[in-house]
């Protein structure tokens, strides 16, 4: 490995993870609402979205600013109330959307990634 690949790597992981984790958290909150720490677990078993509470967090708030969330407290058996955080008709169109363009979009990049394609220089 050269020198910065690894850095290289990070970074494009995470470009990648910043593009769809808005998606993934909401398909999180499906068929339930979540709690904070329990979404970042779910996060961390995929092992590619791994993220911290200082991004997890912060995306929450905005998918309550923009209403794609609604919040309720509940109380816990394990110690303070938690926040959860369950889908709105808006954030349920905002996913079922994804849903439909996700498919075409992740089939274009797997066939520029599999597939060689000539420079522009090539063409004439």
């Amino acid at each position: 490995m050269e020198p910065g690949d690894a850095a290289k790597q990070a970074r494009a992981a995470a470009q990648l993870r910043k593009g769809v984790l808005e998606y993934c958290v909401l398909a999180l909150m499906r068929d339930r609402p979540r709690y904070g720490v329990e979404l970042l677990h779910a996060l961390e078993d995929s092992g590619a979205l791994a993220t911290s509470q200082g991004t997890v967090y912060p995306l929450l708030s905005r998918l309550r600013r923009d209403d794609l969330v609604t919040t309720t407290w509940q109380e816990s058996d394990s110690g303070p109330p938690r926040r959860y955080y369950a889908l709105t008709d808006g954030g349920r169109a905002a996913l079922d959307e994804f849903t439909r363009v996700w498919p075409g979009f992740r089939d274009a990049v797997d066939a520029f990634l599999a597939t060689p394609h000539p420079s522009h220089g090539d063409l004439a």
